[in-house]
């Protein structure tokens, strides 16, 4: 998965097929996006995920939310204490506000 999506990009170039199926972003609607990064990050540079934005062109610009962590590396944007006091309550908002605007 490495190589088909990040080394040959067939995700992003809708060449990413599924158990015999084209994988197509633009059908993704009615979701929450939320992306988050480390700004330090030296295995996936600021931007790469943020990318899903743009390859997820149907979701609701009210229901995209992006963070930018600074001061992280990779591991740090899941682990530790930024994760569990910085990045960890933002994706909770993010899920509560999905959530009260579904019903």
């Amino acid at each position: 998965t490495i190589e088909r999506v990040f080394q040959n990009y067939d995700l992003a170039q809708g060449r990413f097929h599924h158990h015999g199926h084209r994988v197509d972003l633009g059908a993704l609607r009615d979701i929450s996006l939320m992306t988050v990064e480390g700004e330090k990050d030296d295995i996936c540079a600021v931007g790469q995920t943020e990318a899903a934005h743009h390859l997820c062109g149907n979701v609701a610009d009210e229901r995209r939310w992006h963070y930018v962590q600074p001061g992280v590396g990779h591991y740090g944007v899941f682990n530790g204490s930024r994760w569990r006091n910085q990045i960890q309550p933002r994706i909770a908002e993010m899920i509560r506000v999905t959530e009260a605007n579904a019903r």
